[in-house]
């Protein structure tokens, strides 16, 4: 009999990784059943897409009523009153004490093109430097300016030019704050005038990377830095944004504001929109039909955009996903006594992460990480990996998770930990490397 995966397999390119073989039917805030009626715990959220859950009834609500009105007419050709709303109102949310100006597009990945070419526009240079470990799209900038190679660059050919890349403070990784700072001061002296620097791109939490944040005084150095050099600071909040750190969006948690702020994923509550917010002078920069697209701020997108900012308003979703990031964490926690392999638990609000390393060295372990992640599905739990090891789990639940459905996933997630502990135990005993009846330290 032919499967769902025999038949994905056959029709589309296998360039498409897939993490988990569940085929959705339906979904309902942080749950979704597959074809058989199966149930599954989401924490996923399309990666930090349904902030606000899947179908809210107000988001669903806000595209029926547009779809009732117009579903395109592309905004360069006759543009519509929603689309002007919602830049008014990300001009005012969006952190920076200074006149801004707001374009939409369709993709994180299309938002962070725009705003390398608005960047590059304003300024008139053509140097942008970026940060290992960093994720910014699949499009030729955007896995150019991206820090790691498999699977985003590897086997695609020559990157974009003038894309430099700077190693990201990581104390756990063995970079500090100064060595960062001091690979900068090194590229400026023996391979870029900084002159030539456009901006400086930065996600104020690696998402792909690790769910690593950036320090704050790294941030403020980075402000600095770009002030002295006519430098533009570009914070990618594609991941970050929209409730998801605690904050609307993450840049406020480290006192400056970017000059371009990217966003995506979480504004359109499962609709495709993305947005590029800037300061007003240099979001004019660029000529009349230089930016937009056919499909860029879709009515559809920009409606549900506007629901999902006033559900975030409405239900307090900040300061719940602060809440529900901390008993995330405790419960980790509670954990490290009997599960040596984790080494940090980490993240603001509810963007979250535990890293695991084989048990009692420095060695990251992706193996045990997929172990945990393969033992939650089959309790179904529906979790993400990251990483440039591979060694992290990421933990992306919709905002508005139930909390008896956040304490059942908390149990499941511990149940998959202690599994994977017991079945990596077992694995060792298996290899010879520990005797069989010896405590491993």
């Amino acid at each position: 009999m032919t499967t769902m995966t025999d038949r994905k397999n056959a029709a589309i390119s296998r360039g498409v990784g897939m993490t988990t073989q569940i085929y959705a039917e339906r979904a309902e805030n942080a749950e979704i059943w597959d074809k058989d009626g199966n149930r599954y715990i989401d924490f996923a959220a399309g990666i930090a897409v349904v902030n606000t859950g899947h179908r809210h009834p107000k988001v669903v609500q806000a595209v029926k009523d547009q779809l009732d009105r117009f579903t395109h007419t592309c905004h360069q050709v006759v543009p519509y009153e929603n689309y002007v709303a919602l830049a008014e109102r990300l001009n005012r949310l969006v952190p920076g004490d200074f006149p801004k100006k707001t374009i939409f597009a369709t993709t994180g990945a299309e938002a962070v093109e725009n705003a390398i070419k608005i960047a590059r526009f304003a300024t008139g240079r053509s140097a942008i430097v970026a940060f290992t470990g960093a994720f910014h799209g699949r499009t030729f900038m955007g896995m150019t300016l991206t820090g790691k190679v498999q699977p985003y660059k590897a086997g695609f050919g020559a990157m974009m030019p003038d894309v430099w890349h700077l190693p990201f403070p990581n104390e756990l990784h063995g970079v500090s704050q100064d060595d960062a700072l001091a690979a900068l001061d090194k590229l400026f002296k023996a391979d870029v005038d900084p002159a030539r620097v456009a901006a400086i791109i930065v996600e104020p939490v690696q998402g792909e990377g690790g769910f690593y944040p950036v320090p704050s005084g790294f941030m403020q150095k980075l402000r600095q830095l770009c002030d002295d050099h006519g430098m533009l600071l570009i914070a990618d909040e594609v991941q970050t944004g929209f409730a998801r750190t605690g904050k609307l969006f993450a840049m406020e948690h480290h006192g400056v504001a970017a000059d371009i702020t990217t966003m995506a994923k979480g504004l359109g509550g499962g609709l495709p929109i993305s947005a590029v917010t800037g300061r007003a002078e240099v979001m004019d920069a660029p000529n009349p039909g230089g930016l937009g697209g056919t499909y860029a701020g879709n009515p559809l997108g920009v409606a549900a955009a506007h629901a999902v900012l006033d559900v975030i308003e409405e239900e307090d979703l900040a300061e719940r996903a602060e809440r529900l990031g901390q008993r995330l964490k405790q419960r980790l926690a509670s954990l490290r006594d009997d599960v040596p392999e984790i080494v940090d638990i980490r993240g603001p609000g509810l963007m979250n992460a535990v890293e695991f390393n084989v048990a009692g060295t420095d060695k990251p372990s992706p193996e045990f990480t997929n172990r945990v992640r393969e033992e939650a599905l089959s309790r179904s739990l529906i979790l993400l990996t990251c990483g440039v090891h591979g060694n992290v789990i990421r933990f992306l639940p919709p905002l508005t998770v139930p909390d008896a459905v956040f304490e059942e996933a908390l149990d499941i997630l511990e149940d998959a930990i202690r599994a994977a502990r017991v079945s990596s135990r077992k694995d060792v005993q298996k290899d010879g490397n520990l005797a069989p009846g010896k405590q491993e330290a």
